[in-house]
């Protein structure tokens, strides 16, 4: 029986530390489900459709990534209406330092209140990635600093042009 995960965030932009993610989990999961979230009241740099093209371009270009086994889409849902439609049970969450763990926490007990069904699984990023933030790299990209440790080659032409 394949294995579906989802992975809900807003990626933006997409940062190495997301990517870590990704990468350690498809060694767990048969098809990832990276859901970018169109959540109205956020304010974002990059539109909805931006986001999924600068993530499509980050997997699949830059570090050439298996297609059959990540879809990108776009979600204003909740995250558990999410996981129906694709037939998942898993939602991945990634952590980077033990500030995250509990709003995270919080997170995953409220996504299992709304379906008992689910189960949050966390992966921490390597350790080189912990620091990174999707925030932190507009904020540096935005003062024209280097971002390459980051993100990706299309990633940090998509900040440069947005801050042109």
């Amino acid at each position: 029986m394949s294995k579906t995960a989802v992975y809900p965030g807003t990626f933006d932009p997409i940062t190495f530390g997301h990517i870590d993610v990704i990468k350690k989990a498809l060694k767990l999961f048969d098809k990832i489900i990276v859901g970018v979230s169109d959540e109205s009241n956020k304010n974002y740099l990059f539109t909805s459709q931006e986001r999924i093209e600068i993530v499509n371009k980050a997997l699949f270009k830059d570090l050439n990534l298996n297609k059959k086994k990540i879809i990108v889409v776009s979600f204003g849902s909740l995250t558990t209406e999410l996981c129906k439609k694709y037939k998942s049970n898993i939602i991945l969450r990634g952590l980077r330092a033990v500030s995250d763990f509990e709003y995270e926490f919080q997170l995953a007990g409220m996504n299992r209140k709304l379906n008992q069904s689910i189960e949050t699984i966390f992966l921490m990023s390597d350790v080189e990635h912990q620091i990174i933030s999707s925030r932190l790299v507009k904020d540096i990209a935005k003062l024209k600093g280097n971002i390459k440790k980051f993100t990706t080659k299309s990633t940090i032409k998509s900040l440069k042009e947005k801050y042109e």
